[in-house]
């Protein structure tokens, strides 16, 4: 579902990505992992065509990101670690308007607001102006509107930032139940413990290179998650 071959990013004479390669597979839950300054974001920009690489490619759903855009685009959701919302529209708004860019028919569009409206307990303020959002608001009409198209891959930036327990919780819920019925994650974090909880494989980058993957889920017994101990490992690789 995720290929990411060879890739480099370079600034200049500064080389933030360095000969990156993943594969990750449909209904995986994958952590990328690195400390500031790793090279996270830079990859998730590649890997959602907002920077274009300096080599090697990334394709999602077999669609090369940069030769086949739409096609990548129409198969992702991405949610960044900083939610974008247009501040004069109410959330219920926003969700049309993303709708229509996916070309989502609009009794189609009207039903999934709805469900996901009752998914995200975002019912309370969906009518309300983005500018009276907290960060946990925001971050929950955001995730509604990068699932409203019913994508295979869901890339995603810290997604539990600013939420209080509870919504928290909704996300995390969600998240893995969504992995049950096939959807792909690529989640990078700060919280250990969110990844342990959720993710069945990580990768940690430092200086753009990746120096470290493991499995967290015993691939023969997916019930059962491994004692990984990765504040330690994490910890000792990347001091």
């Amino acid at each position: 579902m995720i290929e990411i071959k060879n890739l480099v990013k370079k600034f200049g004479s500064f080389i933030a990505v360095n000969n990156l390669n993943l594969n990750i597979g449909k209904g995986e839950f994958f952590g990328f992992l690195g400390p500031n300054g790793a090279g996270k974001t830079t990859t998730i920009k590649m890997l959602t065509g907002l920077y274009k690489p300096s080599g090697g490619y990334c394709s999602v759903n077999g669609y090369d990101v940069f030769k086949a855009p739409l096609p990548a685009k129409f198969s992702f959701g991405y949610v960044p670690d900083q939610p974008f919302l247009y501040e004069k529209l109410t959330g219920r708004e926003f969700l049309y308007f993303v709708g229509g860019l996916f070309q989502i028919p609009s009794q189609a569009l009207r039903a999934k607001v709805e469900q996901l409206k009752d998914t995200f307990e975002i019912g309370k303020f969906i009518d309300k102006r983005a500018e009276e959002y907290s960060q946990g608001m925001r971050q929950r009409i955001v995730l509604s509107a990068a699932l409203l198209h019913d994508p295979k891959v869901l890339i995603i930036d810290e997604p539990i930032v600013g939420l209080d327990p509870r919504s928290a919780r909704l996300v995390k819920d969600m998240l893995k139940r969504k992995t049950k019925e096939g959807l792909t994650i690529f989640m990078s974090t700060h919280l250990l413990e969110i990844v342990e909880e959720l993710c069945d494989r990580i990768a940690i980058i430092k200086d753009g290179r990746i120096i470290h993957e493991q499995f967290l889920v015993d691939p023969s017994a997916p019930d059962r998650r491994l004692n990984g101990e990765l504040e330690e490992i994490f910890l000792n690789l990347t001091n």
